[in-house]
């Protein structure tokens, strides 16, 4: 893909690891903005060791998922607990990077000594961007953890599930992905007030906060009205239906959500008007939430008979919300994703894949696709002899000494 870079002068260190962290700097790079992803050997990525992996065999190197989200970066081996690692690390910083990036628990940088305070006296006009669960301050800030567990502490998974039963996790670590918006914002924001007054700074996420307002409905509830919100299934306080409903084929479904009267009206047409849609207890929605056990089962009568496409496009035809419920490979094959979002690239272990784009379209800068995601330590010598500054001797013989084990 051709184009100038928009972050073309921006040169990220990037200590982190799965996807919180990392995928902050992915975006950048996908914008042209150069990026050291930095591990050891001994502790390498841990995103390396999520499956799938390449034709089911494990290996560090044949995962599907640190690939597809750490494309475009140099990838670099260095061990942090060896005695020279953070100096050789600050050395990267004081000839390359005008950036650093990281994920770690609280106070894991500043034990290393590579905290904003030590690489400012480096570079007094370095960002440093720090993402965790709970921010860098506060009484739970030192509590080590991974997304997943923010989906409970934000209170997603007591929402979660029907009313009946346990609450269920969301699957993923969806908070995760949040933090990475609000971080990729936070981090944009922090560049365009340096290139403004030449003045760096130190950026903290809070992941769990970000995730957050995504609840600010239920937290508004519970202030003004004092009414804590539970689990209510598929369904919707000011809807009927409001649900997933049964479709012809395997493990089909669709979902169709009536708001107002008028779509009600809309629905039951498109239904044929059966004898029981013209029952007075269906005619309001306080009736059809009075009534909706019965009403989700009439309605999932008449959905399975039909594909989940059949009935969408029934429905949608006539202005009635509804939607097909996909499963990963439709949605992998869908046409409209298929437009855009995959891009293929070519691995040195795992052969060709398909990697996602960012979810937004530049008209004039299109993301630039470089690298694939990099084997463990795949560029050491050239980003130690290149970027680093050190010659190849220093290089050979760091490398005799374990600092990049």
């Amino acid at each position: 893909m051709e184009g100038c870079g928009i972050f073309e002068n921006v040169k990220i260190l990037e200590f982190g690891q799965i996807v919180a962290g990392p995928l902050i700097s992915t975006y950048l790079a996908d914008y042209g903005a150069e990026v050291i992803h930095v591990e050891s050997k001994t502790r390498p990525d841990q995103y390396r060791l999520y499956p799938p992996f390449k034709d089911n065999k494990p290996g560090i190197n044949r995962g599907y998922d640190f690939a597809i989200y750490s494309h475009n970066k140099y990838g670099i081996t260095l061990n942090l607990r060896h005695p020279k690692g953070a100096e050789v690390a600050k050395q990267i910083v004081k000839n390359w990077a005008n950036v650093v990036t990281e994920n770690f628990t609280p106070g894991v940088m500043k034990r290393q000594g590579l905290d904003y305070e030590e690489l400012r006296k480096i570079k007094s006009d370095i960002i440093m961007l720090g993402t965790c669960n709970l921010g860098q301050t506060g009484p739970y800030a030192q509590h080590p953890g991974m997304g997943s567990h923010l989906t409970h502490l934000s209170g997603f998974t007591h929402l979660t599930g029907w009313p009946d039963r346990d609450p269920l996790i969301l699957y993923g670590p969806y908070i995760d992905f949040i933090g990475v918006v609000y971080g990729t914002i936070a981090l944009v924001s922090a560049i365009e007030y340096r290139r403004r007054t030449g003045k760096g700074q130190y950026v903290d996420v809070a992941q769990i906060e970000g995730g957050i307002q995504y609840l600010i409905p239920t937290l508004l509830d519970y202030v003004v009205n004092g009414r804590v919100q539970g689990r209510n299934g598929n369904r919707c306080d000011y809807a009927a239906p409001h649900g997933t409903f049964p479709c012809r084929g395997e493990d089909r479904w669709c979902v169709i959500a009536v708001f107002i009267d008028e779509e009600w009206k809309k629905l039951c047409h498109v239904m044929g008007e059966p004898n029981w849609t013209k029952d007075s207890k269906f005619n309001t929605l306080l009736g059809r939430k009075k009534n909706e056990e019965e009403l989700e089962r009439l309605i999932s009568e008449w959905t399975s008979k039909f594909t989940p496409e059949e009935v969408v496009a029934k429905l949608q035809s006539v202005g009635v919300e509804s939607g097909i419920v996909k499963n990963p490979k439709e949605m992998y094959e869908d046409p409209h994703l298929n437009r855009y979002f995959w891009a293929e690239m070519m691995h040195p272990e795992i052969g060709k894949y398909h990697v996602e784009l960012p979810s937004f379209k530049l008209s004039k800068v299109p993301p630039q696709l470089r690298m694939s995601g990099p084997l463990l330590g795949e560029h050491n010598e050239y980003v130690y002899t290149n970027m680093a500054g050190f010659s190849r001797e220093e290089y050979q013989q760091l490398q005799k000494e374990g600092v990049f084990e």
